[in-house]
């Protein structure tokens, strides 16, 4: 992903509608603590999110991106010790929070951590390596991912993925 603003926020776009804040037809969100049990927490709250929301055949891949956004953003944009119990990661905030946002037609996951740094896929191609392939499988399990970074009192980025949803059906 590039690093300006419509280079980020460009496959979001793909040639539908644009996404009006005000036409999410659900959303939800939750902390997560600076702890790897987040991710664990972060499916549980994706599945049952997700339930009622009549995703069809999507749920487990959303489960699975979110599960390697919240990993990368425990493992790569905490600052300091961070994760399990350091400082900043008890310091009472969340770092982390994950938003789902439904849409008619799609949905987006994101993840939300104090973080400027570019999310980078990994160049390598050994694919047995036992990290570096979180967005490897965001890029091959989503229809579009990107970040952006946050602006005003929101301090960090956010990096999210788009699924189209119930294929075959016009995006409202």
């Amino acid at each position: 992903m590039g690093t300006n603003g419509s280079t980020m926020l460009k496959p979001l776009r793909q040639g539908l509608p644009p996404l009006d804040p005000g036409a999410v037809s659900e959303a939800a969100s939750c902390a997560l603590p600076a702890r790897y049990e987040a991710v664990r927490e972060a499916r549980r709250f994706t599945r049952a999110t997700l339930e009622p929301w009549d995703v069809g055949e999507r749920s487990e891949d959303i489960a699975l991106v979110v599960s390697e956004l919240v990993t990368n953003a425990l493992r790569h944009a905490l600052p300091g010790e961070g994760v399990d119990g350091s400082a900043d990661g008890a310091a009472g905030a969340s770092p982390v929070r994950l938003h789902l946002m439904r849409w008619p037609g799609r949905l987006v996951c994101a993840v939300r951590d104090p973080s400027h740094d570019t999310p980078v896929p990994r160049e390598s191609d050994d694919f047995s390596a036992e990290s570096g392939r979180g967005l490897f499988l965001v890029d091959s399990f989503a229809d579009g991912w990107g970040w952006h970074p946050l602006a005003g009192a929101l301090n960090g980025k956010m990096v999210w993925a788009l699924f189209l949803l119930h294929a075959g059906e016009p995006a409202d």
